[in-house]
């Protein structure tokens, strides 16, 4: 990890932030899927069925329309999560649309889910079915629709017979309106019909179906999500999406640019939220803890306030690959240290 913040990191913040991205999916491409380092015992899970080598994944994001999820997987990553995937291809918010804000390990994005829509991602997912790993899809809406729920019916209908499991997402801030999605009477609705279109396109294997919440919520908000997703039944929930909010702390110049803010800055407060959730499922529900990860302390904190699974994406601009194996490394010693047998029984720590 020293060699790619002392080397390969300067060289890439000399390009821009998207362009960056870009040469990061191609050299997973030209990599290609390799197996893996064995995890600790220790870090193994079951979660929905599923059994999870390490609870550490790539967060959606990354990895728009599922090119190169087996790519992730040889660096390690115990789950990807491909998307924000959209019934139609669109272009996304005008260029630029994503900023380093390098002194302050964080990141805004308002690509605003631009990706080549569900048929490449149905290609995609299809093509690698009978492989092992655990692949996430997380739907959106198209920017310009006029069924809204209809749009989030057919990601699910289209993918929740390849994915293992499907993530709703109505917390982006870069789509006009989403996150209106998360009004109670609106959720409740929209996840009434996703759980009733994944039940009927994946049967009985039924992939799990999670909601991605964002930050950016107060107390009542927070609540209303939650008895949500308790009376739908869905299966958990992802904490969180990216924040409009920007702390004093932060200095890059790039700080006052519009849209959702993530890495080193978002940590407190996105775990914050974590642990609310938490709280007000009772701990029923499982979470999956992302925002601000950029160490193995930092992963562990999510455990502890109640995440069962985390997820990265914008400390892999600073600290590069080889953090993934830092992390689960650093786990197992903090596991041990706190005289944990496994990920299963520090989840919720904090609170207990």
């Amino acid at each position: 990890m020293s060699f790619y913040r002392s080397v390969i990191g300067p060289i890439l913040f000399q390009f821009d932030a998207e362009f960056a991205h870009g040469l990061a999916i191609a050299a997973l491409k030209l990599r290609g899927a390799r197996s893996p380092v064995a995890d600790d015992p220790a870090l193994r899970s079951e979660l929905w069925g599923l059994a999870f080598p390490n609870p550490v994944g790539m967060a959606a994001g990354f990895d728009k329309n599922a090119d190169v999820v087996d790519g992730l997987f040889g660096l390690g990553f115990g789950f990807v999560e491909a998307g924000t995937i959209t019934p139609r291809p669109q272009a996304g918010n005008p260029k630029p649309r994503m900023f380093r804000l390098i002194e302050d390990e964080g990141v805004i994005n308002r690509l605003g889910f631009n990706g080549a829509g569900l048929e490449r991602a149905r290609e995609q997912l299809a093509a690698r079915v009978g492989r092992s790993g655990i692949v996430g899809a997380n739907v959106g809406k198209n920017r310009d629709s006029t069924d809204e729920v209809a749009d989030y019916v057919k990601g699910i209908e289209v993918l929740a017979p390849l994915a293992q499991y499907v993530v709703v997402n109505v917390s982006s801030p870069n789509t006009p309106g989403l996150r209106d999605l998360q009004r109670k009477d609106r959720l409740i609705e929209l996840l009434n019909a996703v759980v009733a279109a994944r039940d009927a396109a994946a049967g009985t294997r039924r992939p799990p179906l999670l909601v991605k919440v964002a930050p950016d919520l107060d107390e009542t908000q927070i609540g209303d999500i939650a008895e949500a997703a308790l009376a739908t039944k869905i299966d958990g929930l992802i904490a969180t999406n990216t924040t409009i909010e920007r702390p004093d702390s932060l200095s890059a110049a790039a700080k006052g640019e519009t849209g959702g803010l993530s890495g080193k800055p978002l940590f407190g407060l996105a775990t914050r939220i974590l642990g609310e959730f938490y709280k007000a499922t009772n701990g029923k529900l499982p979470l999956i803890g992302v925002g601000g990860i950029l160490s193995g302390a930092d992963a562990y904190a999510k455990i502890k306030a109640g995440a069962s699974l985390v997820q990265l994406y914008s400390g892999m601009v600073y600290r590069g690959p080889g953090m993934i194996e830092e992390i689960k490394r650093d786990l197992v010693l903090r596991l041990k240290a706190d005289g944990f047998r496994s990920i299963r029984e520090a989840v919720g720590a904090a609170h207990r």
